[in-house]
């Protein structure tokens, strides 16, 4: 009887109970995976351990399980261990984000400050699709202000910035420049590109160009004033491209660390790389 009372109500929760007298051939692949949900779910454990559960599912149902995960997440108050190598399965389903490369922590935090306030070049360029531009630049300091220069073009740093990097006794130095695909802008005036290739995207258009040596691209609107989508052919146009001095990142091209947390960052990361060391 406990044994068929737990089976329901984890069926229940899973909306499968109308399958529980099929055989596993007779399910389909997000159906398996729901059952294996369920198998954990009747033990009602503290914490689940799910590694990588939807690689083997096609696009469709992987997007429907995202979704089915996080309901259940959600109704079972219970904390949820997610390993996966897509970003997306990460930023839609986490609440807290761990990112790994070759056995040690980069950067913990919420989806919404590792998209922000990356703190080393690995973390910038695997949060967000597509990844994070990065340019050669130089960091010109001037007194207690802040300069970012890529190739001929300089852009003055947002007064929070300035003021991170002076907390930090930031010097001119170079730096590499990281500019996300959406603050990347085409203008008239700026750093020079040739654009080669234009990739519609529905409500935005994604431009990749050729600029400074360093292929980029740039997420521009797919719609003109009107509401029309634009037909323009950009295919070997040259064009110009900069950026605002608030949506900017500069890491150091030895460490790769951000500028703005390089001390944070590194005091926190050897702290919690010699607490997983000693365990």
């Amino acid at each position: 009887d406990q044994i068929h009372e737990k089976v329901l109500e984890a069926a229940e929760i899973l909306g499968i109970t109308e399958y529980l007298a099929r055989k596993p051939k007779a399910l389909s692949g997000g159906q398996r995976q729901r059952v294996a949900l369920g198998r954990a779910i009747v033990r009602n454990p503290k914490v689940f351990l799910l590694d990588e559960p939807l690689s083997n599912l096609d696009a469709k149902l992987r997007a429907a399980m995202r979704a089915e995960i996080s309901r259940l997440h959600e109704k079972l108050g219970t904390t949820f261990i997610y390993v996966t190598h897509d970003q997306v399965e990460a930023m839609t389903m986490g609440s807290r984000i761990v990112v790994m490369k070759d056995g040690f922590v980069q950067q913990i935090d919420t989806p919404t400050n590792l998209y922000k306030y990356p703190g080393n070049m690995f973390v910038a360029g695997f949060i967000g699709t597509p990844q994070m531009n990065f340019f050669d630049g130089d960091l010109l300091r001037e007194g207690d202000h802040y300069l970012v220069q890529v190739g001929e073009w300089k852009v003055p740093l947002s007064a929070e910035k300035q003021q991170r990097l002076l907390m930090a006794e930031v010097q001119s130095q170079k730096v590499t420049v990281g500019v996300r695909p959406e603050h990347l802008q085409l203008v008239k005036e700026g750093i020079p590109a040739q654009m080669s290739v234009r990739e519609m995207m529905g409500s935005s258009v994604h431009v990749h160009l050729k600029a400074l040596g360093h292929d980029v691209v740039s997420v521009v609107s797919g719609m003109d004033d009107t509401g029309h989508f634009m037909n323009n052919t950009f295919e070997g146009e040259k064009v110009c491209l900069t950026f605002h001095g608030n949506v900017v990142h500069l890491f150091d091209p030895n460490t790769q660390n951000n500028l703005e947390w390089e001390k944070l960052a590194k005091a926190r990361n050897e702290t919690i790389n010699d607490g997983i060391s000693a365990e």
